[in-house]
C-alpha cells in the first residue's frame, strides 16, 4: 500500500479508538529496521507508525553529515518507495523533538510539507512531535499552539507531551520522581491552549509513571487510572459526558511494563504506543548469535580466509530483520492491532 494519506490516517486513529486498540509505533534508523518494521506489521495484519527520532534522523543523513532534515527526507522517500510492496497502512512520524532542535528538525520539515501541499502532493510525513516536558507547562502550550496551526494547515497532525517521561532517550534525560504524573488541571490546560480538534488533529503522550530505557516487568510503577482522570477532566470541560475520550493518547516509555498496564491504558484512550529499547534488542540479538556461532567465519583469524557467505551482512541482516519482525508482531498482539488492517 502506499504511505498512509492524511485522510487514512485519521481512520485508522479513529478506528483504533473505536475499538479499543492502538498501534505500535517503531522507531528506525536505518533501511535494514525499517523493512523489519514493515514486515512486522504486513505479518500482524496490522497497520501502523514508523518513526524517526532526532539521532536516528542524523545517522539516516550519514553518521558524517549528521543532518536530522536530510536523513529525515531520505527515509520518507524510501519508506513511500518500499512500503507500495506491503498490504498494510503506514503512516510516518517524527519522534521527540525538543525545543533546542525544532529549527533543525521539525519546523524546515513542516515547510517541506506545506510546500507539497500547495502542489497538491501528500505531505512528506503524517504526524511530528513536539517535546515540551522539559520546558514550562504554558510555554509547551503556546509552542504547541503555533505548531498545531502549521500542522493542521499542511494536513499533518501534531503530538504533544504534556508530562515528564522518566529516564533517558535520544540524549533527553529526565528523573525518575513525582513528576511523572500528568494532572486533571494539565489536562484542562491543554484543552483550553488546543482546543478538541476544532484547531486541528493532535494526539497527546500524557505521562502516568513512564520511563524510558531497559526496566524488567515491575520496576517501572505506571498508574492508567490516571490516563482516565485526564479524560474524564477534558470531557468535562468541553462539556461531553463522563465517559468520553477526547483525548487522542500516546504511550511512551513502554518498556518493562505489564500486559495488564498495557491493557488499561489501551481501555482509557491510548491509540499509539512507543516501541523502540524492545525492538533495538530484537534486531542485535539475532546477529550475536550469528557472530558467536560462525566465529571462524566471519573473522578472517589463523591466517585463512573466512567465509564471504558468513560474514555477508546480508546473512546477518536477515536474521536481525526476522528477530525484529516478529517483535513487533508481538507488539500488535499485545496492542490488539493485530488483524486490524484497514487495508483488508
Amino acid at each position: 500500500m502506499p504511505i498512509a494519506t492524511p485522510e487514512v490516517y485519521a481512520q485508522m486513529l479513529d478506528a483504533a479508538k473505536e475499538k479499543s486498540f492502538a498501534y505500535p509505533a517503531i522507531n528506525v534508523s536505518s533501511s535494514q529496521t525499517l523493512n523489519a518494521a514493515l514486515k512486522g506489521f504486513a505479518d500482524a495484519g496490522s497497520d501502523g507508525i514508523i518513526q524517526v527520532s532526532t539521532g536516528g534522523a542524523e545517522y539516516l543523513s550519514g553518521p558524517s553529515v549528521k543532518d536530522m532534515v536530510t536523513g529525515s527526507v531520505a527515509f520518507a522517500a524510501y519508506a513511500a518507495e518500499v512500503a507500495k510492496n506491503y498490504p498494510v497502512n503506514i503512516a510516518l512520524h517524527t519522534d521527540h523533538c525538543p525545543k533546542d532542535k525544532l529549527d533543525g528538525f521539525v519546523r524546515p520539515l513542516l515547510d517541506i510539507s506545506a510546500e507539497r501541499v500547495a502542489r497538491g502532493e501528500a505531505p512528506l510525513f503524517q504526524s511530528h512531535m513536539w517535546d515540551g516536558s522539559s520546558v514550562p507547562l504554558e510555554e509547551n502550550l503556546q509552542i504547541a499552539e503555533e505548531l498545531l496551526a502549521k500542522c493542521a494547515a499542511a494536513h499533518i497532525i501534531l503530538e504533544i507531551e504534556v508530562g515528564v517521561v522518566g529516564g533517558e532517550e535520544d540524549g533527553v534525560a529526565n528523573e525518575i520522581n513525582d513528576q511523572l504524573y500528568t494532572t486533571p488541571e494539565d489536562a484542562i490546560a491543554t484543552i483550553k491552549a488546543l482546543g478538541g480538534g476544532d484547531k486541528g488533529r493532535y494526539m497527546t503522550a500524557l505521562t502516568f509513571g513512564n520511563v524510558h530505557g531497559v526496566y524488567k516487568p515491575g520496576n517501572v510503577k505506571l498508574r492508567p487510572e490516571i490516563l482516565k482522570a485526564a479524560q474524564e477532566a477534558a470531557a468535562s470541560e468541553l462539556g461531553l459526558g463522563s465517559d468520553a475520550r477526547p483525548f487522542d493518547l500516546v504511550f511512551h516509555g513502554g518498556s518493562g511494563s505489564t500486559a495488564q498496564e498495557i491493557s488499561d491504558a489501551v481501555d482509557f484512550g491510548v491509540v499509539k504506543m512507543n516501541v523502540d529499547t524492545d525492538t533495538q534488542y530484537a534486531f542485535t540479538r539475532p546477529v550475536a548469535a550469528h557472530m558467536f556461532a560462525n566465529y571462524d567465519g566471519v573473522l578472517k583469524i589463523d591466517g585463512e580466509v573466512g567465509n564471504k557467505k558468513q560474514y555477508d551482512p546480508r546473512a546477518w541482516g536477515k536474521a536481525a530483520e526476522a528477530g525484529m519482525a516478529e517483535r513487533i508482531v508481538e507488539a500488535c498482539q499485545n496492542l490488539r492491532s493485530a488483524g486490524t488492517s484497514l487495508a483488508g
